[in-house]
């Protein structure tokens, strides 16, 4: 699957988001090791704390289906820098390197990350 493919499905997952509360909307699109492909997206709550980003929707969606190793993620949320939040990047790191790829948009241009770069030091027991 190509880095635009991948993008193309963070997008399709989006559409389904739900955020009344802060009306923004955030898709995904994770890649497993297997070529499978599972989608994610905020689903927001009025109680704040139980809120679901879409990054962990996917990882969630993915790990209900038997994945434990993923290749990268896709996230976006309009054509800017959207980058996971720390809860979402210490999931990504339960089951990802350093070296996995998070993928963003920026000014509509694909730009390529690791999960090192946005958490450098993440929590291991």
């Amino acid at each position: 699957m190509t880095d635009n493919e991948l993008i193309e499905k963070a997008f399709q997952a989006k559409a389904n988001s739900y955020s009344p509360y802060s009306d923004f909307a955030v898709g995904a699109a994770l890649l497993a090791e297997s070529g499978k492909v599972y989608l994610g997206t905020n689903v927001e709550n009025s109680s704040y704390g139980a809120t679901i980003c879409a990054e962990r929707s996917a990882i969630c969606s993915a790990v209900s289906n038997g994945e434990r190793k993923f290749l990268k993620i896709a996230v976006i949320s309009g054509n800017e820098l959207c980058p996971p939040c720390g809860i979402c990047l210490q999931v990504l790191s339960e089951f990802c390197d350093g070296d996995f790829v998070i993928l963003q948009l920026d000014k509509g241009e694909i730009k390529s990350f690791t999960l090192k770069d946005f958490l450098p030091n993440a929590f291991k027991l």
